[in-house]
């Protein structure tokens, strides 16, 4: 039996227009700026009868993250919640920047930025309901996922066909990572560590 051949361009397509928006204006992106709920898990919040919040993550979108780190693009989270199943999520993931329990997201990103030394043209942002608002409205490009509040939809220069928690990070990643230029590299650098006998 012959073993599958690994494409010689990547399969994945996004309209040219959009690739170039999210380029950021020519300076590249340096900054992805993620929500948790909404985004990151498909909003449902699982409370057990001691307080425990129980969250589901979508294993694809965090390859998606650990490829945009490869990538030269860094994520970082910025959430209004604050539960140890997040922190272990952003820990696992090997994320270094993530602020819990913001209520001023705006304020928690420009500080990110100004550590970073990046400005808001070089940041991407995803985001699901109002309290994203501010970061969607500064950032260099805009994505929500299809669950996301119908004020956040329109602002956004993107809408992804996945929901949040079920692939819309992933989209959301492999969209900048295309942009970039780095998309291909690290699918064939991927590919040639796959075992094709």
């Amino acid at each position: 039996m012959t073993p599958p051949v690994a494409p010689a361009t990547p399969a994945l397509r996004f309209a040219p227009e959009l690739l170039l928006r999210a380029q950021g204006g020519g300076l590249g992106m340096k900054l992805a700026l993620f929500d948790v709920d909404g985004v990151l898990t498909d909003g449902r919040l699982y409370i057990g009868e001691h307080g425990e919040t129980v969250k589901a993550f979508n294993a694809l979108d965090g390859h998606g993250l650990k490829l945009l780190l490869q990538g030269g693009i860094e994520p970082v989270i910025i959430t209004g919640r604050d539960s140890p199943a997040v922190r272990r999520r952003v820990a696992d993931l090997g994320l270094r920047r993530a602020h819990y329990g913001v209520h001023d997201k705006r304020a928690a990103a420009d500080a990110v930025l100004a550590a970073a030394g990046v400005g808001w043209a070089e940041v991407a942002a995803i985001g699901d309901d109002w309290p994203d608002l501010p970061l969607l409205l500064a950032a260099g490009f805009a994505c929500a996922p299809p669950n996301a509040h119908a004020e956040v939809q329109a602002v956004a220069h993107h809408v992804t066909s996945r929901p949040g928690g079920h692939g819309a990070a992933r989209e959301f990643c492999d969209l900048l990572l295309m942009a970039s230029g780095r998309y291909a590299a690290l699918l064939a650098a991927q590919q040639g560590s796959l075992d094709m006998r």
